[in-house]
């Protein structure tokens, strides 16, 4: 690590590398567990780093943040994960037959790689960069439905405010926020291996397109709203498809530029080689509308309530699909002690617009006229795969990722689900603190592909993490947690890590 940072200084100006300062950390991470894959809160919402039932990794990472309180400021960072990982089987049709096939995660991969350069409140960032929700709590919450860090994330870049803003002439009680960003699929090596080349199929060389824009009302007031909407698109790419283990068509999307364009501003498609899809928006559109209402007590903690409404296509964004959402209400102290935090959440994904799907054009000469925009099937598409990253859900972790795909298809099979969420977290001493949560779920399957008998998971964890005296900046954590029921299988598992951090201020002088 410090010699990554020693090579960084000296390709800076030494005038500018005098003033930088390097905040790094180096860790190791053990996990293990009874089942193939990591129980649930243990590999959800962890950018996809810890996903096996049992693993012994490495990482190290520097990075440079950028000074927000300046006009122009700039930021970087690095982050490589490596070590072993256990396998887990999938089926896969081969050569006439069903063999097992065994996967496990790259020995060796690079998590974060990324530049970012800042102008007043404007921000443009390049490369691979860990992101978060800005609006469901990242330490309690399920997931955001449509960029949760439940992912590893993908190389792009991206554009936005760094922050809310004030909004000129409203005297800042009208804030806004946003972001535009353009992210390479480069997944297809992690598609190949786990699918089963035998039912439905397999996209590759896509891309996606993220856009977000929120108001705030005035943050300092006692009383502040956040309204807004977030959404993604799928685009680009070639699909395979396969039946009954025979090769049956090759689809391949509008390669142009205007797929960009129309990936940020939905609009119908250009052709490509897919029969009719000119008459359909371009790509695989879906987002959420997110509302939020915070109070602050009196004696400075916070009541928050929120809700997120998912959508897959207009009838989503007309508030078409009943109740489906997340609503939550989540309490923040003022300052440290027993309970900083807890939250609570309901979720409920089982409405999908309603059970029909008719499109006229479809079927061409049909004389029935009508359409019937419903069985939206959230994070599924009829071309491009499921709304993930190497297994993992983009979205929220509550709709069961592909990766427990055990049968090797690389879609969500549980997509009408309904459950409930809760957290708590505080501190026992100054330098212990914990955190526990509990997720109860009940799957139908999707509107498409119900199942015969609904199928359910509970799980729940605990975690401690203990911070060492400043002369030795050691952060250790442990987690035990557990799945039950017929949805997630049965696993009890547990996960340690230690971490040390630091920083260098000055890296050289003048």
């Amino acid at each position: 690590m410090s010699l990554i940072v020693f090579v960084v200084a000296l390709a800076m100006p030494r005038d500018v590398a005098s003033q930088c300062q390097i905040d790094y950390e180096a860790g190791v991470t053990v996990n293990a567990s009874s089942g193939d894959l990591a129980p649930h809160y243990i590999m959800a919402n962890r950018y996809g780093t810890v996903t096996q039932g049992k693993s012994t990794l490495v990482n190290a990472k520097f990075i440079h943040s950028m000074d927000t309180t300046k006009r122009f400021s700039y930021g970087f960072g690095a982050e490589v994960w490596a070590g072993w990982a256990s396998d887990a089987a999938y089926q896969r049709y081969f050569g006439g037959n069903w063999t097992e096939n065994a996967q496990h995660p790259s020995r060796v991969w690079l998590q974060q790689l990324y530049g970012e350069i800042k102008y007043r409140g404007c921000i443009l960032a390049v490369g691979v960069q860990e992101h978060r929700s800005n609006f469901i709590d990242a330490d309690l919450g399920s997931g955001d439905l449509v960029l949760s860090g439940n992912a590893r994330p993908m190389p792009g870049v991206r554009a936005g405010f760094v922050d809310f803003q004030d909004i000129p002439f409203t005297e800042g009680w009208v804030q806004i926020d946003g972001e535009v960003a353009y992210y390479k699929d480069m997944q297809d090596s992690w598609l190949e291996n786990h699918y089963n080349f035998y039912s439905s199929s397999i996209t590759r060389g896509s891309y996606s397109n993220y856009k977000r824009c929120y108001f705030r009302t005035k943050p300092s007031e006692r009383f502040s709203v956040t309204v807004g909407m977030q959404a993604a698109c799928q685009f680009l790419g070639e699909r395979t498809i396969y039946f009954r283990g025979n090769l049956r068509e090759v689809q391949k999307s509008n390669d142009a530029f205007k797929a960009f364009y129309k990936a940020f501003w939905p609009s119908g498609g250009g052709g490509g080689s897919v029969q009719g899809d000119a008459d359909y928006y371009e790509g695989n559109h879906l987002g959420s509308w997110d509302l939020a209402a915070r109070y602050r007590l009196s004696d400075g903690s916070t009541v928050r309530g929120y809700f997120q409404k998912p959508f897959e296509d207009g009838s989503g964004i007309g508030l078409l699909n009943g109740w489906d959402g997340v609503y939550g209400i989540e309490y923040r102290a003022r300052k440290n002690g027993w309970v900083t935090g807890a939250l609570v959440e309901y979720l409920d994904f089982t409405n999908h617009s309603g059970p029909i799907h008719w499109a006229p054009g479809d079927f061409p000469g049909t004389a029935i006229s009508d359409q019937a925009t419903g069985s939206d099937d959230y994070y599924n598409n009829y071309f491009y795969n499921g709304y993930a990253n190497r297994g993992m859900a983009i979205g929220t972790p509550v709709l069961l990722s592909p990766i427990y795909n055990s049968d090797g298809v690389i879609k969500f099979r549980h997509t009408r689900v309904r459950g409930f969420h809760a957290a708590i977290m505080g501190g026992v001493t100054p330098r212990l603190d914990y955190r526990a949560m509990v997720m109860h779920r009940k799957s139908w399957g999707t509107p498409y592909v119900p199942l015969l008998a609904t199928e359910s998971a509970t799980s729940a964890m605990i975690e401690g993490e203990y911070r060492l005296a400043a002369a030795l900046p050691l952060t250790i954590k442990a987690q035990v947690a557990i799945d039950h029921g017929s949805l997630t299988g049965n696993s009890l598992g547990c996960l340690v890590s230690v971490v040390y951090r630091g920083s260098i201020s000055k890296i050289t002088g003048r």
